[in-house]
Order: C-alpha cells, then sequence, then structure tokens
C-alpha cells in the first residue's frame, strides 16, 4: 500500500501521530521549513495562485498537525517566500530550499516536513505532477527516499 493509499485509509490516525510530531518540533525553524517547503510546491507551476494561498492557509486553519503554529506567523512567513518566488523564480526557490535544507541530517523532522507538505498537496484531492516533483527534490535534499512517500 503506497502512502497516499495509507493516508486515506488510515486518516484520522495518520493526522493524530502527524500532530503530535510537528508538536513536538514545533519551533521556528522547523515551522519556517514546513512554510517554505509549502511555498516551493505551491509556485511549482510557475506562479502562486490565490487558490494555492487558500489551499494552503485553509489546511492550516483545518488541520490540527497545524494548529500547532502562529496563524499570523505563518501567513507573514508564507507570503515572504511566495513575493520572494514571485519577485525571482530561481532565487526564491533557492532561499525556501536553503531554509527547508537546514533540516538535513534531522531525519525524524524531515520526514514531517515531507508528510505536511505532501498532506497539503493533496488536500484539495490533486497533487498533480509538478507538485510531486518539488517535494521528490525536497526528499532528495534532506536524503529521504521519496517512494517511502509514495513519490
Amino acid at each position: 500500500m503506497g502512502f497516499f493509499d495509507d493516508l486515506k485509509s488510515k486518516a484520522g490516525g495518520f493526522h493524530t501521530k502527524l500532530t503530535e510530531e510537528a508538536k513536538r518540533f514545533s519551533n521556528k525553524g522547523f515551522h519556517e521549513a514546513v512554510v517554505a517547503a509549502c511555498a516551493v510546491v505551491a509556485s511549482s507551476n510557475g506562479t502562486i495562485s490565490s487558490e494555492e494561498k487558500k489551499k494552503m492557509m485553509g489546511f492550516m486553519d483545518l488541520n490540527e498537525t497545524m494548529k500547532v503554529f502562529d496563524k499570523n506567523t505563518t501567513i507573514k512567513l508564507f507570503n515572504k517566500y511566495a513575493e520572494q518566488i514571485e519577485f525571482d523564480a530561481d532565487l526564491g526557490r533557492n532561499e525556501a530550499l536553503t531554509v527547508v535544507g537546514k533540516l538535513a541530517g534531522k531525519k525524524s523532522e524531515s520526514r514531517v516536513v515531507v508528510r505536511l507538505v505532501c498532506a497539503i498537496g493533496a488536500a484539495d484531492g490533486d497533487f498533480d505532477f509538478d507538485e510531486k516533483k518539488e517535494v521528490r527534490q525536497i526528499c532528495k535534499m534532506l536524503d529521504l527516499d521519496p517512494a517511502e512517500f509514495d513519490l
């Protein structure tokens, strides 16, 4: 059973576990890495649409896992990375990925970031090829096997 099939069949237990893991790592660096990764994935098609921003914030509002983070800080961080990516895609993306890369070598935290980004990417039922491609890149950067997340 793949990561997303498992996610669907065990959604309640998964979210409880993910919430516990996120709480354990709920520090500024981890929070910023999650949001930076979200901005990178949201920009996977070249732009960050208002729908993608709403999707991320809706997920943050409704998902118990993400409620461990301050909503206003999350919005500011996401806007910061989104604006950088929109201004200069390569430079902004690299800056966001640098933040995510600070978790390299921290396997537990890295896995939680990837799980959260996958959950947000799949929140609208359409975790598309470009989004998955970005998450695969994040996995490689964090020395994680994308297959672990069914990517």
